[in-house]
């Protein structure tokens, strides 16, 4: 029997998660390997041969191994690409170019701010560290210029790269829940109607709804 895939690091984490969730829409078995952050394992000299920028996660596939979840998304569908959910990266140049300029977006224009809202509203509370308002404030505006281009492209495309579910949508997944779920800020999402309907149908996937319950365990 094959040795299932290696992801490293907490399923909380939104850049594991971005992995996790590729990995069961693809029917991928794998092995969540703990990583304990508060020790600082995650900067030991063994994790950082795997990830030299000492960050998670670390993922390895028999002697592979690779880090930044969205290379890892993009590895996956492309190595399992018959398995589980088909055409998660494509399965011609222009099916994957729409693919890739959206996770570009992702990647360039929504991450960065949503990043930011959620440590600011989500885990800085959590570790008792002090709220930036200026930088919430300043953030929030990026991500509603952000959300607008979205509302306006998911008007006429059910999901962002096509008609199709793909690695575009599935990379989103882990921040909105943040800030949909975990914060007063659901409204950025909800206000606006197709990217209200894209999120119901995302957030609900059964791989997605497995992500959370292994966070919740």
């Amino acid at each position: 029997m094959a040795t299932p895939v290696k992801v490293y690091g907490p399923s909380i984490s939104t850049a594991v998660s971005r992995v996790l969730v590729c990995l069961l829409e693809k029917d991928v078995p794998f092995q969540l390997v703990p990583i304990g952050m508060a020790k600082m394992e995650h900067k030991k000299p063994h994790y950082l041969k795997m990830q030299p920028f000492g960050q998670v996660p670390a993922f390895q596939d028999d002697d592979i191994t690779l880090f930044e979840s969205r290379a890892i998304c993009r590895y996956i569908a492309e190595k399992y690409t018959n398995k589980g959910t088909t055409g998660l990266f494509g399965t011609n140049p222009l099916a994957k170019a729409s693919i890739d300029q959206w996770l570009e977006a992702e990647s360039q224009s929504f991450n960065p701010p949503s990043s930011v809202l959620t440590f600011q509203l989500v885990f800085a509370p959590r570790m008792k560290f002090k709220q930036d308002e200026a930088l919430i404030k300043q953030n929030e505006a990026k991500l509603v210029k952000v959300l607008d281009v979205y509302e306006n492209r998911l008007s006429s495309s059910r999901y962002l790269a096509g008609d199709e579910f793909t690695l575009a949508d599935l990379s989103h997944l882990p921040n909105t829940q943040f800030l949909v779920e975990k914060t007063n800020r659901a409204e950025l999402f909800t206000s606006r109607k197709n990217v209200s309907r894209w999120w119901s149908e995302i957030s609900t996937r059964p791989s997605w709804k497995k992500v959370i319950e292994m966070q919740n365990a």
